[in-house]
């Protein structure tokens, strides 16, 4: 099942296949900024997807050019507040940046997760990642505290009212 198309882009849910090759993905796009992947820790949610996504009412989808995967991003429920939701994991490899495809696929997201009766998104990040911090302030997302990622050292906060 497709989640949405974009140019020529498609964005679909995880499946196990998935697992190996996003978490390379993934680890590539931290080495870019000189960040660890830590498999053991920070990274752990892409090693065990079912746990973290799945059986948690959340959702991991990946982004595919043709057959190659390009991209990923997910959201898992979380305490910190009233139906309240972390964004995580959005990554685009170099090539596929700067063509709205994030954009996108976070309105894609947010659709996502108000349908599904959540009313406030986390996501955490690092100063160093200044393309993300750009990218959620430019999305309306609220700067806030409470970092709970070793690795962040930023986190945003987005509400939607209650449907």
């Amino acid at each position: 099942m497709v989640k949405g198309e974009y140019l020529d882009f498609s964005i679909r849910p995880w499946t196990a296949g998935d697992r190996i090759p996003a978490g390379r993905l993934i680890a590539s796009i931290l080495l870019e900024y000189g960040l660890p992947w830590e498999p053991e820790g920070a990274d752990r949610d892409v090693v065990e997807v079912e746990r973290f996504y799945i059986e948690t009412g959340g959702g991991f989808w990946v982004v595919h050019q043709g057959d190659t995967l390009v991209g990923t991003a997910g959201f898992y429920p979380v305490s910190r507040g009233d139906r309240a939701v972390e964004l995580r994991k959005m990554y685009l490899i170099p090539s596929v940046r700067g063509r709205g495809l994030g954009t996108f696929l976070l309105q894609e997201l947010e659709a996502e997760i108000q349908q599904r009766g959540f009313h406030t998104i986390w996501v955490e990040t690092a100063s160093v990642l200044q393309e993300a911090v750009t990218f959620y302030e430019r999305h309306h997302y609220l700067p806030a505290t409470g970092v709970e990622t070793e690795r962040c050292d930023r986190i945003y906060s987005k509400t939607f009212p209650p449907t």
